[in-house]
């Protein structure tokens, strides 16, 4: 019999057409991860808030010590400012030599000292004391941001004068504060010891013919008694 016409059934072999509606497999253009993502590790979290509370620490201190020294130099300044100087008659043993050279001296050196520093008063006078020891005094007022470096600098107008003063070092400046110093210079071939103090408000320099330290930085600290105040 002829197989013309007949339907052949297809081979159980052959697979089956895929539905159509079924959707095409996407690749990633990035690998899969073959491990879980790395978890933060909190011990770094606790050091980073540990270095974060030593600096604000640090800055705090540095903040709250500046701001201690200028509270105090500003009360210094302040507390120093308004100070008078005066030449009286007399200081102790020492009396004022009212005599024409004398007073020409004192005013001399007065001008030179406003030449050197800009004051806004001056005061001088020469002291005669016993034995023939005089004492050469000037000084004058204003507001002093740097007294210690101003009166180094005084120093150097009795240099001009008389020589280089040696051996410049801090001596009791007393009650008053501020800073003190005495050195020794040259004077026709003798030693003439050196004195002066400075604070904000106030800039004295004295010369102690034939008086050694020992008796002029005392002597220094009496007259700065006598003859400065504050209001």
């Amino acid at each position: 019999m002829s197989d013309r016409g007949q339907h052949i059934p297809p081979s159980a072999d052959t697979p089956a057409p895929a539905p159509a509606d079924d959707e095409p497999i996407q690749i990633n253009d990035t690998p899969f991860a073959l491990t879980g993502e790395d978890e933060p590790d909190p011990r770094d979290a606790e050091s980073s808030r540990k270095m974060r509370r030593v600096v604000l620490g640090a800055l705090l201190t540095v903040s709250l010590a500046g701001a201690a020294t200028l509270g105090y130099f500003g009360w210094n300044v302040n507390s120093q400012r308004n100070t008078t100087l005066s030449a009286p008659p007399t200081i102790g043993a020492l009396t004022l030599n009212s005599t024409e050279d004398a007073s020409a001296t004192a005013e001399y050196l007065q001008g030179a000292l406003s030449a050197e520093i800009s004051m806004d008063k001056t005061v001088g006078g020469v002291y005669s004391g016993a034995g023939g020891k005089n004492v050469l005094f000037f000084g004058g007022t204003t507001l002093l941001w740097s007294p210690e470096k101003d009166l180094e600098n005084s120093f150097d107008l009795i240099a001009d004068e008389e020589g280089a003063v040696t051996g410049l070092h801090d001596v009791d400046a007393g009650e008053l504060g501020g800073v003190m110093k005495c050195g020794i210079t040259n004077s026709e071939g003798a030693e003439l010891t050196v004195c002066g103090w400075a604070d904000h408000g106030s800039l004295a320099l004295a010369m102690f013919p034939d008086q050694p330290e020992s008796e002029a930085a005392p002597l220094m600290l009496e007259i700065r008694k006598a003859t400065q105040t504050r209001d």
